[in-house]
């Protein structure tokens, strides 16, 4: 029964995935060997920033209730002390700042969270095509072509690093799955180090909300480190390629509309300064005002002779 709804529920990332994956291979396919191992590589990139750009909007809001969390952060201390007594009634309080705020903790785990089924999808699908089974529209054909396909000439993507241990495995396989494992726990790290380095501002580097991303920065490389050796070297490529993209846009992000009274902001301020500086405009100065041209009369001109008023009859009779 398990197996029937995990299905129904992998079904369709199993066709999106292959419909992107085939189409790059098509693309690829017109330069490349079409089961060559560069083709399905460069189809597997293509997939991962697909999958990326698609989760820009999540990636969007993750940061906005990220910087929401950092400022926010005084307002929780104030309730710590004074609900620190009553565990209950601070949780209670502290729900309650963060449904006002537009924010929760957790929203710093969407973009994993939603990642994590198409990464599943992912690996079943190279692990079944290795068998030759099609999945999605990914052909039988295909689907050999894929579990077939070698990086660097020896290296299968749909091998592991646990597969290739011992006598009868690949050395290529082993060293390219550590390298991959390393590259992808360090790129997790990374990720996770310049938000924390660069866009927390220093009040928030203590409480919970510090100690969740301390938690995060720690324990995710090393979940992906150690679950990576069962990983193919497909996957590794997928998610190291990920974690790149992610701290591309980051860096973007961070370093254009960084949070207030963070490293990151005073950074920009300095940039925009000596900007400013390169331009002639020096910060603080008051504008020249405008020079005011006083016209001389014209003394060719002559006023013009005033008439007299009209009179009747009898006042000109009278006067």
């Amino acid at each position: 029964m398990f197996g029937d709804i995990g299905s129904a529920i992998m079904a369709p990332l199993y066709y999106i995935i292959s419909v992107v994956l085939v189409g790059f291979h098509k693309l690829f396919s017109t330069v490349l060997a079409p089961d060559s191992g560069a083709a399905w590589v460069l189809s597997i990139i293509g997939l991962t920033v697909v999958i990326r750009a698609a989760l820009i909007p999540l990636f969007v809001k993750q940061i906005k209730s990220s910087r929401n969390m950092q400022l926010i952060q005084p307002k929780v201390r104030e309730l710590q002390k004074k609900y620190g007594h009553d565990r209950e009634r601070l949780a209670q309080e502290t729900m309650n700042l963060y449904k006002e705020a537009g924010t929760n903790p957790f929203a710093s785990c969407l973009p994993i969270l939603i990642q994590m089924p198409i990464f599943l999808a992912l690996f079943r699908l190279l692990d079944r095509a290795s068998h030759g089974e099609s999945r999605g529209v990914l052909t039988e054909k295909l689907a050999e072509q894929f579990g077939e396909a070698k990086l660097f000439g020896s290296v299968p993507i749909s091998e592991t690093f646990l597969g290739n241990l011992g006598g009868g495995g690949s050395v290529a396989v082993v060293v390219v799955a550590i390298i991959l494992v390393l590259a992808m726990t360090a790129t997790t790290f990374m990720t996770q180090r310049q938000l924390m380095a660069k866009n927390m501002p220093a009040d928030a580097l203590s409480g919970p909300y510090a100690q969740q991303q301390k938690m995060l920065l720690y324990v995710l490389p090393v979940v992906f480190g150690v679950g990576g050796i069962a990983f193919p070297i497909g996957v590794l490529i997928y998610w190291t390629v990920s974690n790149l993209w992610t701290m591309g846009q980051q860096f973007y992000v961070i370093r254009n509309n960084p949070a207030p009274g963070t490293p990151a902001a005073t950074a920009k301020q300095a940039r925009d300064d000596a900007k400013a500086a390169r331009k002639g405009i020096r910060k603080g100065a008051p504008e020249a005002a405008p020079e005011q041209v006083v016209e001389a009369p014209d003394v060719t001109h002559k006023p013009a002779r005033q008439q007299p008023k009209r009179q009747t009859r009898s006042q000109r009779k009278k006067s």
